[in-house]
């Protein structure tokens, strides 16, 4: 019996999506077929200002550098002449803005350095999806380990979303190749990159949302505001035991260690995934701990973002705004997503 060449082989390590015997990268997502070795170091200019380059791509010095292999191939159909990763659309120094559908922003907050946050977010056919990524700053090469996290998961957010393939099972699958990519880039015991993770897809179904680590979900809305994870944190953790109360806790100075991450010593990780279908309209926000560790309660966060001018990435300014004026002094990240999605609106 003759063979069927154009019968599919494999299913794409990324998105999902069939791959035939002869193919090179998937035609989907653009991911390569077969595993591209790494260069040794991928060099990127640091942000010259307050305001960072949004990791989910190319840094804002330029998109010349692939968010997945380091090479610096990317044409200017963003796609990597390398290994042939999809970059993420519309990047600008420290801010993403997708029009009524979505908007980021990130800054390395009035003390850090350098910004070791990362943030991602794509408009899907109806509605959009986000990762915020935040490095560990202990760990070296966390910086790295975030942005490439981050664009890791979106292509696989907005490659299986756009099969038609479960919300839940998607976030899963987003979670664990951001996992295998921070892994991927531990150089030793003492040079492990490590990153927390959070992530929202937004659709006319709902919100569904996934996270490891400590950078947080909340739902924002006139009608009453929430969060939407539950930290991985050592404050978290004696609070669900019932050992302290909250207010200990979160005084504690162990309060904020996290108890699960992406990296090589992360041990296997299991993500959260939780959905939920609003009864009224508001906004979807990720943030890194920069946001919320000055504004904590959801109430506080829905006062400063609903209802002012700029869509979602205006609100995501001004959350942005309100962190830094009551200190910001930790790198600072905010994704902002309308749900439902704008009727008949796509990302500009």
């Amino acid at each position: 019996m003759t063979t069927d060449q154009r019968a599919p082989a494999t299913a794409c390590r990324t998105c999902g999506e069939p791959a035939l015997s002869h193919d090179r990268f998937c035609e989907q997502c653009g991911t390569p077929t077969t595993p591209v070795p790494r260069p040794p170091t991928a060099h990127h200019a640091p942000p010259t200002s307050g305001l960072a380059s949004s990791a989910g791509g190319a840094p804002s010095a330029g998109r010349g550098v692939c968010g997945d292999c380091g090479g610096v191939a990317v044409g200017a159909d963003g796609f990597c002449g390398r290994c042939g990763f999809r970059q993420s659309p519309k990047l600008g120094p420290g801010e993403v803005d997708l029009g009524v559908v979505g908007g980021a922003v990130s800054d390395r907050g009035l003390r850090r350095k350098r910004n070791e946050d990362a943030v991602a977010i794509a408009g899907l056919s109806r509605g959009a999806c986000a990762v915020v990524c935040d490095g560990v700053a202990t760990a070296p090469g966390s910086a790295e380990g975030a942005r490439r996290a981050a664009d890791a998961a979106l292509a696989v957010l907005t490659g299986r979303v756009s099969a038609g393939m479960d919300p839940r099972a998607t976030t899963r699958a987003a979670v664990e190749r951001a996992a295998e990519v921070v892994a991927g880039l531990a150089g030793g015991p003492d040079a492990s990159p490590a990153c927390t993770f959070v992530s929202a897809i937004v659709d006319p179904a709902g919100v569904t949302v996934g996270w490891v680590g400590d950078s947080r979900a909340y739902w924002l809305s006139e009608a009453g505001s929430r969060l939407l994870t539950r930290d991985d944190s050592w404050a978290a953790s004696m609070v669900e035991q019932g050992a302290m109360a909250a207010g200990d806790a979160w005084a504690d100075p162990r309060a904020h260690m996290i108890t699960a991450w992406l990296g090589a010593d992360a041990g296997p990780v299991e993500p959260h995934v939780a959905a939920f279908r609003p009864a009224v309209p508001g906004l979807v926000v990720l943030c890194s701990d920069g946001l919320w560790n000055d504004l904590p309660e959801a109430d506080d966060l829905a006062a400063v973002a609903l209802g002012g001018a700029g869509g979602p990435v205006g609100a995501a300014r001004r959350l942005l705004r309100a962190a830094l004026d009551v200190g910001g002094r930790d790198n600072v990240t905010a994704a902002v997503i309308p749900c439902p999605p704008p009727v008949g609106e796509r990302s500009r």
